[in-house]
């Protein structure tokens, strides 16, 4: 179902605002592309079906990653190429945090910061997997990093998804321990995590305060660790959940309003094993907020290490996964595309007979045939 509000929604009522509710040029310029989505603004299309032969006026998508309208094509597409790669293994699920006393700096200095996460995160699981102790082989890790709370606060994290296994100097998959129960110890990994952290913030910015650096040693620092996924297509399944996902999505707005300027959307409260509330809050500080989580541009939040890599994935592969899947059949999940799939019939395809822009909306014809399709309807 459509979504009755949109974060667009907001954007447009405050478009005028946009630049002092933002840090910086590059984030107003990115709510200025998301509140155009799906608008005259930037043209769109009359398709038509090649079966029922009904025409539908579509307009085009701004296609930014921060956009909670139009992420469902891109999602998709990079599923698809996953499902390709993965492993007859089991895989964990690995999520690294660092602590709020950071969130300063990560306004500042986002670049900087989510950096230092990604590599110090792969530093981590990279050094405990080479341990002859805990695995003794080279491991894998796609890492998707997420910068939000429920409450849309600043909340940087990094959800790694890894094999439990890797592969040894003579090029055999080698089990993890444990009865693949856990991957490596949590608690060893935070000790090691924060070292490797600051070792990053220090080597890249030599003007960060010792004091910082004294109040992050004495945290405790957050390394979570998730059973094994029960098979393959739960991989796939998690990875489509948190793939492309945004800040907020507009399913999650229950309300707007304007008189009294306030947006009321839902949350769970992982304080209260996850109770589902109601966030009410000012709507310019719900899009401050929002604007938090705009990446730096050029910023990669996906990332792949190892041997998950697409180095060497190019080179090897394909051989590793004929070794582990060796005597068994390969049962390969299709995810069917739906979107060109005419919305009426549900059977035929659309396709495009004409384009258009701001500047030269479709002739009349077709706006009156649209009209009389819709009364028919």
């Amino acid at each position: 179902m459509r979504p009755k509000y949109k974060v667009a929604d907001l954007l447009n009522r405050h478009q005028d605002h946009l630049e002092k509710l933002c840090l910086n040029t590059w984030q107003s310029r990115t709510l200025h592309a998301l509140r155009k989505c799906r608008t005259i603004a930037l043209g769109g299309h009359i398709d038509k079906c090649d079966c029922c032969h009904k025409i539908h006026l579509s307009y085009n998508s701004c296609r930014n990653r921060h956009c909670p309208t139009c992420q469902g094509h891109k999602r998709q597409q990079w599923i698809q190429a996953r499902e390709e790669e993965l492993l007859d293994v089991p895989y964990f699920h690995v999520v690294f945090t660092i602590p709020h006393e950071l969130n300063k700096l990560s306004i500042k200095q986002p670049r900087l910061v989510y950096a230092a996460l990604f590599k110090a995160s792969w530093q981590t699981l990279s050094q405990f997997a080479k341990n002859p102790k805990h695995l003794g082989a080279r491991l894998g890790m796609i890492a998707l990093l997420h910068t939000w709370g429920q409450n849309l606060q600043l909340h940087p994290h990094l959800h790694c998804i890894v094999p439990a296994g890797g592969i040894t100097k003579n090029g055999n998959w080698k089990k993890s321990k444990n009865k693949g129960s856990f991957l490596f110890c949590v608690k060893s990994m935070s000790k090691v995590f924060r070292a490797k952290f600051v070792a990053e913030l220090r080597k890249n910015n030599k003007n960060i305060p010792q004091s910082l650096f004294d109040r992050l040693f004495k945290k405790k620092w957050v390394v979570y660790a998730k059973k094994p996924f029960q098979n393959t297509f739960s991989v796939i399944e998690y990875l489509g959940r948190y793939s492309h996902k945004v800040a907020i999505s507009n399913h999650r707005i229950a309300s707007i309003d304007h008189q009294n300027n306030r947006v009321s959307f839902h949350l769970r409260n992982y304080k209260k094993n996850g109770k589902k509330e109601i966030l009410n809050l000012d709507q310019k500080e719900f899009i401050h907020r929002f604007s938090l989580h705009i990446l730096p541009k050029g910023f990669t939040r996906i990332r792949h290490y190892g041997i998950l890599s697409g180095t060497w994935k190019k080179k090897h592969l394909k051989k590793l996964q004929n070794q582990l899947s060796k005597g068994k059949k390969k049962i390969k999940k299709e995810v069917k595309s739906l979107l060109h799939v005419c919305p009426s019939c549900k059977k035929g395809t659309l396709k495009t007979i004409l384009a258009f822009n701001k500047y030269h909306p479709p002739p009349l014809k077709w706006m009156q045939q649209l009209e009389n399709q819709t009364q028919n309807d």
